[in-house]
């Protein structure tokens, strides 16, 4: 059992959780999830990203967007009430050094498991640069954290709402143009957003790191529902990910993919997506 000390809600439908997990608040690294079971009766298993952690307190941070029966169910409880089951650090940690310059990108939701990468990038000593995209100004998150972490921080909205009236894309662009181009970039959030900051990048011969949000049941590498290719072979996003070398990401094959369970989901509403807290009939903004 895991108790929960705070909720905050950060939009219509997105919810940021702390709750006690000192072993994983100790052992966490930027990059890794959770899954988290909210009754062992009937619950499903529902992945999501770890955006903050406090060692000594012994707490995680968790953000989730509400949309399917689970989700919704996480957001009622309260601080003092607990979450059954959380598993957790899994998946392989985001590789950090000091690369010198690094673009992070982060759509809709995918800014909170950006801001731990964005965290130890700048502790790395890389000089950070951050976009973060989402359709409107009331869903834009984490802006306060990131600025505390970034060199240089733009915000885009679809309508213009809040920052630039843009998508992720055209700022990436700019910084990838500058003399000297970045030397790493990485981006989070919906699929179709990652595809084309990959093209993006690929035009200057930029690295990209991509974290991978597709169907996951178990987290364990067992079920093999969030099976992509990656440079030609097959690969679980949940053991040898869910960050991979965004470049070699066949993004067309994971995008059907998540279409063909998407069909599934609107009959009878089971899994949800690694990272963003999401079942996959709902994708974030800041495309």
């Amino acid at each position: 059992m895991n108790r929960i000390i705070s909720k905050k809600q950060l939009s219509a439908d997105v919810y940021e959780m702390t709750i006690e997990a000192p072993l994983i608040a100790k052992s966490r690294k930027a990059g890794q999830f959770l899954i988290v079971q909210i009754d062992t009766d009937w619950g499903e298993r529902i992945p999501l990203t770890i955006a903050d952690a406090d060692p000594a307190a012994g707490t995680i941070t968790m953000v989730f967007q509400t949309v399917g029966a689970s989700t919704h169910k996480l957001a009622v409880l309260s601080p003092g009430d607990s979450v059954e089951n959380v598993l957790g650090p899994l998946g392989n940690p985001t590789h950090i050094e000091k690369f010198g310059t690094v673009v992070c990108v982060g759509g809709g939701i995918g800014v909170a498991p950006l801001f731990p990468i964005v965290q130890a990038m700048k502790e790395a000593g890389n000089t950070v640069k951050v976009i973060i995209g989402a359709r409107t100004k009331e869903l834009v998150i984490f802006e306060d954290r990131m600025r505390k972490y970034a060199d240089e921080l733009v915000i885009v909205t679809d309508d213009g709402s809040y920052g630039r009236k843009a998508l992720v894309t055209e700022p990436l662009r700019e910084f990838c143009e500058a003399d000297p181009k970045p030397d790493m970039s990485i981006a989070i959030g919906p699929p179709i957003m990652m595809k084309f900051c990959e093209k993006t990048t690929a035009e200057f011969d930029v690295p990209i790191m991509v974290s991978l949000n597709t169907i996951m049941i178990d987290g364990t590498g067992m079920c093999g529902g969030c099976r992509v290719t990656v440079g030609g072979e097959t690969k679980f996003v949940c053991v040898d990910g869910p960050e991979f070398d965004g470049h070699k990401v066949d993004f067309e094959n994971m995008m059907i993919r998540m279409r063909s369970y998407k069909d599934r989901e609107d009959r009878d509403h089971h899994t949800c997506h690694i990272g963003l807290g999401i079942e996959p009939h709902a994708a974030p903004g800041g495309k």
